[in-house]
């Protein structure tokens, strides 16, 4: 008899006609769910087996053979792509996952992980760049399971790590705009105690240092990667009347408040403000003018991460603890020369 191929979340969110992380919503916080679109999800489950296939094989296996993933925000647009690839590499070896949408609250990172000590999931996939609540370096890391962080790297810890190269995603981004002649170049996004805003700030600081342009300290604003910390951003550049002829952002939503903001005050751009982005989001095609940006390999991130999780939960050691992808420019219509 041929083995039926485990149903995925996708299945379910294809035949419900709803978005992944709306399944996922559907089954671990139902009461924030739309009674019909919940009905809808909850037939889709059912029709395609997803739970039940999950459930028979954890019996066979004696072992869940699920993931529990936690995000800080699901609705982040780098999330949905990412976890694509994530269930992809999963479906594929047998596994399902578990999303926990932690909205960076303790309490709520804490009740996720009773799908580990229930042994309802084998392993941990983090997407919060820090080790859950209660489970410090020295306290209690090896009473969690094999975990594997993504997106943002886990500060003074050991737990393996796949995501793009910030730091040189964002130098080869600075060096894009200092080949198009700009040399006052602000820095949007510095968060202190935020290591991807660090790593794409320490990008920044190599390529001005390397093209011998001096780094003016009024240029690099604090940002939380918003599209309010983006506009906030640039109407302090004016109050302060220092401005510069390109915005580095720390991501495309920040970059997104800076356009905004500086079409507000009518200016035009590119010719006299560029702004870059990093991450390539959906919308960065759709802004005016288009966001030239650097693209995530989201898909790939997702995968691998799984792939490197399964070799840790079947007691292999893997060829590397850190996986880095590089991003890729992608040049569109915000940036050009200044003054032309």
């Amino acid at each position: 008899m041929q083995q039926q191929k485990l149903a995925t979340i996708e299945d379910v969110a294809a035949l419900a006609g709803v978005s992944i992380a709306t399944v996922s919503r559907a089954i671990n916080e139902p009461t924030k769910v739309a009674d019909e679109t919940r009905r809808r999800v909850n037939e889709a489950i059912a029709r395609t087996g997803y739970t039940t296939n999950a459930m028979a094989r954890s019996l066979r296996m004696r072992r869940s053979n699920m993931i529990l993933i936690l995000a800080p925000d699901v609705g982040d647009p780098n999330f949905s792509n990412i976890l694509v690839g994530l269930e992809t590499e999963a479906s594929k070896r047998g596994y399902g996952v578990l999303i926990g949408n932690t909205q960076n609250d303790a309490t709520r990172e804490t009740d996720y992980l009773r799908f580990i000590s229930s042994n309802q999931a084998d392993g941990l996939i983090l997407f919060t760049g820090h080790l859950p609540y209660g489970f410090g370096k020295d306290t209690g890391e090896a009473r969690l399971p094999p975990m594997v962080a993504v997106n943002e790297p886990v500060t003074d810890s050991d737990i393996p790590f796949v995501g793009v190269d910030n730091l040189e995603g964002s130098r080869v981004a600075t060096e894009h705009l200092i080949s198009q002649g700009h040399r006052r170049i602000a820095f949007i996004g510095r968060k202190p105690g935020r290591e991807i805003n660090r790593l794409r700030e320490d990008g920044y600081r190599a390529a001005l240092s390397g093209a011998n342009i001096a780094i003016d300290p009024r240029l690099i604003i604090d940002g939380d990667g918003t599209t309010e910390s983006g506009r906030a951003a640039a109407e302090l550049m004016f109050v302060r009347d220092a401005l510069p002829t390109a915005f580095l952002c720390v991501n495309d939503a920040t970059a997104l408040g800076v356009i905004i903001a500086l079409n507000a005050r009518r200016y035009d751009l590119p010719r006299q403000f560029s702004v870059m982005g990093f991450d390539d989001i959906s919308f960065s095609s759709f802004v005016s003018p288009s966001l030239t940006t650097m693209k995530q390999p989201r898909h790939r991130i997702g995968e691998a991460a799984m792939e490197l999780l399964l070799t840790l939960l079947a007691g292999e050691q893997p060829q590397s603890r850190e996986v880095l992808f590089r991003a890729e420019l992608i040049v569109r219509n915000s940036v050009s020369p200044p003054g032309i």
